[in-house]
């Protein structure tokens, strides 16, 4: 950054011991980084590597799009990890409608337009046109798309990612953060020259552009957190297995990755974007008694349990190592104890760092939703904590106890 015209700064502040200065920003985790241009201050959205980092500031510090001669171009090129250029007049569609608004909202990639025609020519394109430079692969890309964001987008989001990649945490924003289909190779080092590795490079590339494709081992840092994620233990590599971003669903490939082809692997692609194989969810073993007052449910039994819709149903979503989940723990317990002889209301728990459930989204602990016989979208439980405040609701809420009538709150 120091080496930019004008030079760039980047600083450090140690909110600890600069407390004023942390209490006027809001600081409230670390690390906390803010950009700050003509005294404004902006949220930093890049990501957390060297590169990264340089290339958003960079961005930030100048106009979206960098108007540039052909040399100029050439060394952008070989400074920026990704450069978008449009080749042409400012007065063209494909620069008004498509590649500035993309430049205005897009961190990532060093925008660049250049007016010469004959430079557009040297890289295999034309004026109007667009071309993609990256450091790997298939370096210049012509675009051949319509002159629009959204066209322009979906060309460059699977360029920015080779063909066949090992995860790692440079990822993360190109697949979440941009919500791009995802399919993952989970196997050890040992399996690096197996056979399957090159029939899944294969399918990568007759795939090229419906989903990307990574491997990924399951040992260390993002690459065990991905593994978790998914679902997937040491006694169970290799597998093959695929994630939708957009709303987290995870699928399983049948097939032991020493019996993939090709046309099976495109199979298992076309099958999970066309929303045609179910998704996998993470179980616990089913209980073999669940006779207590409070029922367990796992994620394999959540459908026969909370669905079940001759029953109301009460959940309590937890995790085991949640301080207010532990509190709430008792409370719960004499919940169950006051409704056991009622076979029309179950109170239930479900532990959500170990089991998933289609539909379910759990973003804090605890959390506790009804799920009325009459309602199976499930409703948040919105009174209060302690023992009588939950009976008072379901008497107010649960069809089965209101169709009993005042004797059925009389009986709580």
């Amino acid at each position: 950054m120091a080496k930019a015209d004008p030079p760039l700064a980047l600083a450090k502040v140690d909110a600890t011991a600069e407390t004023k200065i942390a209490e006027k920003y809001g600081i409230q985790g670390f690390p906390t980084l803010f950009f700050f241009k003509g005294g404004n201050k902006l949220e930093y959205t890049g990501g957390r590597t060297k590169d990264a980092i340089v290339e958003w500031v960079t961005k930030k510090s100048g106009p979206p799009s960098l108007e540039a001669t052909c040399d100029v171009l050439k060394s952008k090129v070989e400074s920026s990890k990704f450069v978008l250029t449009y080749f042409g007049g400012e007065d063209e569609t494909l620069y008004v409608d498509a590649h500035i608004p993309l430049a205005n909202e897009n961190d990532k990639i060093t925008f660049v337009n250049v007016a010469d025609e004959a430079c557009a020519k040297s890289y295999g394109a034309a004026a109007p046109g667009a071309v993609f430079f990256r450091k790997f692969e298939e370096t210049t890309v012509v675009y051949t798309g319509e002159p629009t964001k959204d066209a322009l987008l979906t060309f460059v989001k699977p360029l920015m990612v080779p063909t066949v990649f090992e995860f790692s945490e440079e990822q993360v924003e190109p697949i979440f953060g941009q919500q791009q289909p995802l399919i993952v190779l989970f196997r050890t080092g040992k399996d690096t020259d197996a056979a399957f590795m090159k029939t899944f490079e294969d399918a990568a590339k007759a795939n090229k552009g419906k989903m990307l494709f990574s491997y990924s081992d399951i040992s260390s840092g993002i690459q065990e957190k991905l593994a978790e994620f998914m679902g997937v233990k040491s006694e169970s590599l290799p597998i093959l297995k695929a994630i939708l971003p957009a709303d987290m669903k995870k699928f399983d490939c049948e097939t032991k990755p020493a019996d993939l082809t090709v046309d099976i692997i495109s199979k298992f692609v076309t099958d999970v974007l066309g929303g045609t194989i179910k998704p996998s969810l993470k179980s616990d073993p089913i209980p073999e008694n669940n006779d207590g007052p409070v029922t367990v449910v796992v994620g394999e039994e959540f459908e026969k349990i909370v669905m079940d819709k001759t029953k109301d149903v009460l959940v309590k979503y937890y995790a085991p190592w949640c301080g207010h989940c532990k509190k709430l723990a008792p409370i719960w317990d004499e919940l169950g104890e006051a409704f056991k002889d009622n076979s029309n209301i179950v109170i239930a728990k479900f532990d959500a760092t170990t089991n998933e459930a289609d539909g379910v989204n759990i973003r804090g602990y605890p959390t506790l939703k009804f799920y009325p016989k009459d309602n199976k979208d499930g409703v948040d439980y919105s009174g209060e904590r302690d023992l009588e405040s939950f009976k008072k609701w379901l008497a107010d809420n649960a069809p089965t106890l209101k169709e009993g009538g005042a004797a059925s709150h009389d009986e709580l």
